[in-house]
C-alpha cells in the first residue's frame, strides 16, 4: 500500500497539520473521538493519517476492525519499512499502529535516527492532515507528543477529574514545554450549553493562573449510540449517522478544516518526527 497525495493536480501541495489529540484523564473518549474524526474528515476529502501514540493501549486498529501486521516498534526496532507498517483503513484514512517502542525513540544512536527519517521522509506532505491519538496524563511519552505537534486538542468532559487532570495537563505543557494556545473539546456533556459551560470554567481558571489560550472546538453530547457503536466495535458515524453525537462530531471536523492554529509555525509531519526523536 501507498499513501497517494490528495493534491494532484492543484499545484503546491498543502503542508500536512498536525493535530495532537490529548487529555489529562482516561476514559473521556478521546480514541472513540479521533476515529470519527478522522472518518469525517475524509469524508470532506482530506486524506488523514492516525498515529495511535497510546503506549500499551492502542487500539485504533480496533475501532476500524482491522488487525495489523506491524506496529511502530517494527518500525523502529525490526528496521521494517514505512510501507509495510503503515494501514489502510479506508479509502482515505491510514493508520501507524501503536504499541510498545516509543520509549526508545529518544535513546536510539544519531545514525539510528537518521535512517528513520529517511525512512519516515516520504510521509511528506502525502496527508492533509495527521491526528495524533496521545495516551492520557502527563508521562514523558505524552509531552512529547503534544509538544511535536502543530496543535494540541484537548477533551475534557464535565467530571471534575477530568476538568482537574486536563488543567493539569495544561500546565505542565505550558510550564515545562511552553506551549501557550489549546483548543477544548467537551465530550460527554448534556448539551452544547453544558460543553460551553465547562469550557468557560475552563479558560476562566487558566487566564487566572497560566498565560494560554484556549479555543473551543465543539461539544459532543451522551450519546447510547456512542456506548452501543464501541461495544461492538464500530464507528458511531457509520451505525448511526443520524444520532446527535454523530451531528456534533460532523461539526467539529468541519470546524477543524476552517479553522488552523496560525500562534504554531512549526512545521508538517518532518518536523513532528525530527522534535520527537530529539534531531530538530
Amino acid at each position: 500500500m501507498s499513501a497517494v497525495s490528495s493534491n494532484q493536480g492543484s499545484g503546491l501541495r498543502r503542508q500536512t497539520r498536525t493535530i495532537s489529540i490529548t487529555s489529562g484523564k482516561g476514559g473521556v473518549g478521546k480514541t472513540t473521538l479521533v476515529c470519527n474524526l478522522a472518518l469525517h474528515l475524509s469524508r470532506m476529502g482530506q486524506n488523514v493519517l492516525i498515529l495511535d501514540g497510546d503506549i500499551g493501549m492502542a487500539n485504533v486498529d480496533i475501532m476500524f476492525g482491522v488487525r495489523p501486521r506491524f506496529t511502530m516498534k517494527d518500525l523502529l526496532i525490526n528496521q521494517r519499512r514505512i510501507e509495510e507498517v503503515l494501514v489502510q483503513v479506508e479509502p482515505r484514512i491510514w493508520v501507524l499502529p501503536g504499541g510498545s517502542g516509543f520509549n526508545d525513540l529518544q535513546n536510539m544512536s544519531e545514525s539510528e535516527k537518521r535512517v528513520l527519517l529517511d525512512q519516515l521522509r516520504g510521509l511528506k506532505q502525502t496527508f492533509d492532515v495527521m491526528l495524533i491519538d496521545t495516551a492520557p496524563g502527563i508521562d514523558n511519552n505524552v509531552m512529547y507528543f503534544n509538544t511535536s505537534a502543530q496543535e494540541i486538542h484537548v477533551i475534557v468532559t464535565p467530571d471534575p477529574a477530568s476538568f482537574a487532570d486536563a488543567y493539569a495537563l495544561i500546565k505542565v505543557l505550558h510550564t515545562y514545554h511552553r506551549a501557550k494556545r489549546f483548543s477544548i473539546i467537551a465530550n460527554q456533556v448534556r448539551d452544547e450549553a453544558e460543553g460551553l459551560q465547562v469550557f468557560q470554567k475552563l479558560s476562566d481558571v487558566c487566564q487566572k493562573f497560566l498565560y494560554v489560550s484556549l479555543d473551543y472546538i465543539g461539544a459532543v453530547p451522551t450519546d447510547l449510540s456512542v456506548r452501543r457503536a464501541t461495544r461492538s466495535q464500530q464507528l458511531v458515524l457509520k451505525a448511526t449517522p443520524e444520532a446527535p453525537a454523530s451531528h456534533s462530531i460532523k461539526k467539529i471536523a468541519e470546524k477543524i478544516t476552517t479553522t488552523q492554529n496560525t500562534g504554531q509555525m512549526k512545521g508538517g509531519i518532518q518536523f513532528f518526527w525530527e522534535q520527537l526523536i530529539g534531531v530538530a
